[in-house]
Parts: structure tokens; C-alpha cells; sequence
């Protein structure tokens, strides 16, 4: 299967147009029509209905795997591209909004030396956008955060030839307004609140769906989504009683607003993870060593 034409397709479905997606990526319409041919007469079977611009049911089920293909094909690429690496000051970290706390912050500032500044460049991203970044080369490490029992690893998906690392451990909290009539309380209950009107926002708080599973219920319904990795306008919205949210308790706390109370039950907690290939760059091993130090 040629990934040109995987690529090709994967375009022509999440534009829902061959033209839209020949503008996307560099090519004619007449193109992109060739390679989606090409690779139905490969599969042997059709994957896209031309009007309107839909997949089949083979398309359906391709594209359940196309981008998990591109994005390995992409990390392969990347790998060997790093045996190459020149660059052993300049570190370009990609984390989660709630993943960089002060331990991970202090390790960063022990990369520095007059000897040998850092060239450090920090981006702010969703999730998956994270997981992307490190294994594509376009960032040298990740920190994604998430909800878990204490000292059990995050459940992340399936990430390859990369090392994963503990970077900490908080507690975590709910973010009610200042005027709620739980925002008193020393702590709350996760599954108390199932009801309750909740902030869909999967990229700045810990999702949902997260909250379900733990709970193992089909409460935790939002009542607006956030969509994005602006934590201020996170609060705002939990401030103005638009909904609950889930934090780590120690940035919660600061968050303007809102009143941060701490989680008691179910016994969870608030874990970063730091990711790197298995054959990172140096800043990325250092860095990586910083934070195993200081654990």
C-alpha cells in the first residue's frame, strides 16, 4: 500500500472534497483522483462514494487504520533522522496545558549553563497533538498528563520505540464557582457529583471519559464543550457556573475565581509523564535524567 495514496485518501475524507483536498496538499484534482483510483484498484475493492463525498464501508474501516499507518511511517522517519542530530543545546519540548509543573520547570532550568545555553522552545498542545509531535521529530520530548490510580503509568496508546517517565505526582481537585454550595468543602467525592453539570474539555482537563470509566458510570455529562488549551478560559467558564471541571489541585488552586476542592474519592491522582524516542537527542537525555533524579 503506497502511503502517498494513504495520505491521499486520509485528505479526501477529512476535507470531504477532491478539490479541497488537492488544495491541501500541492496537487491537481485530476491527481488526486488518480491516486484514490489507484488505491481502490490496489485494495480491490471501492473506498470513497464520489456524490457527495463519502467513504464506504471499506473506507469506513481504512480509515480506522490510515492515520495510526502514517503517523508510524512518520515516527520511522523521524527515528533515523535523529541518528543524524546535531543539535545537542537546543531542546524543543511539547507538553500538555496542566503537564508542565515546577518539578519539570526546575529540571529545565538545570539544562542551563554559561558554558552551554539552552536553546529551548516550549509549545502548548492538545494531547494527541503531543504524542504526534515527539513521535514525528517535531518536538525532542512531550509531557502529557492524565487521571490514575497513584503510581500506576497513564494509559496511553501504543507509542512504539519511545521511553516513558515518570515526572509527578498531585492531587487533584474540583473547580466549582466561589459561590457553589460545595466550593466549602474540605473534599468531595468524584461519584457524588456524576450528576452534576460538567465542562467538556479533553485537552486542558482530564477528559470525561476518563471521569466514566473511573466512576463506571454514564454520568459526567457536558454541559458545554471547551475545545483548545487555554486554562484562564477554562476557569472563567467553571467561574461563571457553566460547569465542573478536574484539575491537579496545586494550578487549580491558583486559578482565578474559582474555588478548588480537593478530590477524596475515588483515589486518583494527577500524573505527568515525560516522553522521548529511545534514542532521544542530548538536551532530551539530560533533561530526561534531571527528572529521574529529582524523583
Amino acid at each position: 500500500m503506497d502511503p502517498h495514496l494513504l495520505r491521499t485518501f486520509v485528505a479526501v475524507l477529512e476535507h470531504r472534497s477532491f478539490s479541497a483536498a488537492a488544495a491541501a496538499l500541492g496537487y491537481t484534482q485530476s491527481a488526486v483522483s488518480q491516486h484514490i483510483a489507484a488505491l481502490e484498484a490496489d485494495l480491490g475493492t471501492r473506498l470513497i462514494e464520489r456524490r457527495p463525498v463519502a467513504p464506504t464501508t471499506a473506507g469506513e474501516r481504512l480509515m480506522e487504520h490510515a492515520p495510526g499507518l502514517l503517523l508510524r511511517l512518520d515516527a520511522a522517519r523521524a527515528d533515523l533522522a535523529r541518528l543524524h542530530d546535531t543539535r545537542p543545546s537546543r531542546l524543543t519540548l511539547a507538553h500538555t496545558p496542566a503537564a508542565l509543573g515546577p518539578a519539570v520547570a526546575r529540571a529545565l532550568a538545570g539544562l542551563h549553563s554559561s558554558a552551554h545555553p539552552l536553546d529551548l522552545e516550549v509549545r502548548v498542545l492538545g494531547h494527541q497533538a503531543v504524542i504526534e509531535e515527539v513521535l514525528t521529530g517535531r518536538a525532542d520530548v512531550g509531557l502529557v498528563d492524565g487521571a490514575t490510580a497513584p503510581s500506576d503509568p497513564l494509559p496511553l496508546p501504543d507509542l512504539g520505540p519511545t521511553t516513558t517517565l515518570a515526572a509527578a505526582e498531585e492531587a487533584l481537585a474540583v473547580l466549582f464557582p466561589d459561590d457553589h454550595p460545595l466550593a466549602g468543602r474540605g473534599s468531595v467525592r468524584l461519584t457524588d457529583l456524576s450528576q452534576a453539570h460538567w465542562i467538556d474539555a479533553p485537552d486542558t482537563a482530564i477528559p470525561l471519559e476518563r471521569l466514566r470509566a473511573v466512576c463506571r458510570t454514564d454520568g459526567f455529562r457536558p454541559r458545554i464543550r471547551h475545545r483548545g488549551t487555554d486554562l484562564h478560559g477554562l476557569a472563567a467558564l467553571a467561574a461563571a457556573g457553566h460547569g465542573l471541571a478536574v484539575l491537579p489541585l496545586p494550578l487549580a488552586a491558583v486559578l482565578p475565581g474559582i474555588a478548588a476542592v480537593p478530590l477524596s474519592q475515588p483515589r486518583l491522582v494527577h500524573r505527568t509523564e515525560l516522553i522521548h524516542p529511545a534514542s532521544p537527542t542530548g538536551a532530551a537525555r539530560r533533561l530526561a535524567g534531571l527528572i529521574a533524579d529529582a524523583a
